[in-house]
């Protein structure tokens, strides 16, 4: 995989001189076009063996383009707070926006790479990581981000000829680091992990591109035309996305019912009952919540249901149970210009909570699957993949110890006419009602669809669906927080085993 690139590859100077100038002038109209036509954010992942140039050439590129629509994102050792949080959550909040470029050094597949060469991960853990680096380019990439992969390549010869160079100079020893020494000794396992790696997640919407980092003057042309070249070729590409062909069709339903219609919507709580019930669990979940397991734990609820269903008295009667400082309360609503630069999950993964912590989505990442399903504000085949994208992101999290509670509130369409009509009727609640609340109910069975269609395809055993029957608000609050704390203990119970 890497002899092409251990062969000499020599540019002399005044060939190097004359296509950089060239090559610059490109570089800053992609880039500018980029912006202007914000519909792609690139990525750059930069890795390979040390001494190739992988440093001297980012900084080329920052001096060849506008460096102010350039960020350089490093990912070291991970901080208290990354350690705290699903592996992938680090580089979600450093995703560049549409119109921008990222690049990362010490990316997921530098983490693989040491990891392996160390022996601290597994050949089981390395697929998975595969399996996880695959699945977050490919939806990265059906977002409209454009990934550049780099191997910079040196032969071992090239390698300690290096080393043993720069030793030996008074002014230039200080470019070597401890990780260059270490690598002279692992060099043979670090390229039997890398060309692994490479072999494994090169693919048509990510490859790998190989440079020889031996000669400067190759290696910055050649990485600045392989940047131009997919720039250019992305900008050209005007026409709407083709549909994807994993994005099926939804099974037809041959009758009309769904597991909606196996709710229970005339159960009932008594008021005295409510009161005894409610006082139990909040109790309940205030002791979970300080139980000194929770600290390898993380809990999220994410509240969906019909428009005046209750879900906000539900949050409150969730929070009422808790110090403030334990939990955050998320509420949804439509995406800010900052958001829709961005992948749809970036806005969920950036709000999701340490070990330790609690936070509530009123509304969610599901709202892709609903909402923009039935009015339309994205395209087909963005929801049908959402349902994939969604189940692996609720994955990561439950692999990274989050407990995951998610609930849809029920209620029919006569005690919700009755609830709209009440709060039209009151002075203090008639904020709560809009002309969307209407137009939202006219497409009834649009939705009703769409819930089926999201329980059918995202209750898994890692992240179930709870149907709460919202009917009766006291028995919904209750089922809510009984839930919880069925889920916390559930989780608690597990961890010991």
């Amino acid at each position: 995989m890497f002899e092409s690139a251990e062969i000499d590859h020599v540019i002399d100077k005044a060939t190097f001189d004359a296509e950089e100038q060239v090559l610059r002038e490109a570089l800053l109209e992609a880039q500018y076009a980029l912006r202007e036509q914000s519909r792609h954010a690139v990525i750059i992942l930069i890795n390979g063996i040390e001494g190739a140039g992988k440093g001297e050439t980012v900084k080329l590129l920052n001096e060849w383009m506008d460096p102010r629509l350039i960020q350089v994102s490093t990912f070291d050792q991970q901080t208290d707070e990354e350690l705290a949080r699903p592996a992938a959550w680090r580089y979600w909040r450093q995703l560049p926006p549409k119109g921008r470029i990222g690049i990362f050094f010490g990316n997921w597949y530098s983490q693989m790479l040491q990891g392996r060469v160390h022996g601290d991960l597994k050949k089981d853990q390395l697929n998975g990581a595969i399996e996880g680096a695959l699945g977050l380019e490919q939806m990265l990439c059906n977002e409209g981000t454009l990934i550049f992969k780099f191997w910079f390549h040196l032969s071992k010869k090239q390698m300690l000829k290096r080393l043993e160079t720069l030793k030996d100079d008074p002014l230039h020893s200080w470019r070597l680091s401890p990780l260059d020494w270490q690598q002279s000794k692992t060099y043979d396992k670090f390229v039997r992990a890398g060309e692994d790696v490479l072999r494994r997640t090169s693919r048509d919407y990510a490859p790998w591109y190989i440079v020889a980092g031996a000669d400067a003057n190759y290696r910055s042309l050649t990485v600045g035309r392989i940047l131009l070249e997919g720039l250019q070729a992305a900008l050209r590409n005007s026409a709407e996305r083709a549909p994807l062909p994993h994005t099926t069709p939804l099974m037809t339903r041959t009758d009309e019912r769904s597991l909606l219609d196996s709710l229970n919507m005339g159960v009932h709580l008594a008021k005295a009952d409510y009161r005894e019930q409610l006082v139990q669990e909040q109790a309940r979940l205030a002791q979970l919540m300080r139980d000194k397991r929770m600290r390898r734990h993380a809990l999220v609820a994410v509240f969906e249901g019909n428009d005046a269903a209750g879900k906000g008295g539900a949050i409150r009667r969730v929070a009422a149970a808790l110090d403030p400082r334990q939990y955050r309360i998320v509420p949804v609503a439509a995406p800010t210009e900052e958001e829709r630069a961005q992948p749809y999950l970036w806005r969920f993964w950036r709000h999701i909570p340490a070990r330790g912590k609690f936070t509530v989505f009123d509304r969610s990442w599901y709202g892709r699957v609903l909402v923009e399903r039935v009015e339309g504000f994205c395209a087909p085949e963005d929801w049908l993949r959402a349902y994939g994208e969604i189940n692996d992101f609720e994955e990561q999290l439950s692999n990274a110890g989050v407990v995951l509670v998610k609930f849809w509130l029920a209620i029919d369409e006569k005690t919700q006419l009755q609830r709209f009509r009440e709060r039209e009727n009151n002075p203090v609640k008639r904020f709560k009602i809009t002309e969307e609340d209407w137009r939202n109910r006219e497409k009834w069975p649009l939705y009703r669809e769409a819930v089926g269609d999201m329980v059918d395809r995202t209750s898994t055993r890692l992240a179930p669906w709870t149907l709460v029957e919202a009917n009766d608000k006291q028995f919904a609050r209750v089922k809510v927080l009984r839930t919880i704390n069925d889920a916390l203990e559930a989780a608690f119970e597990k961890a010991r085993h």
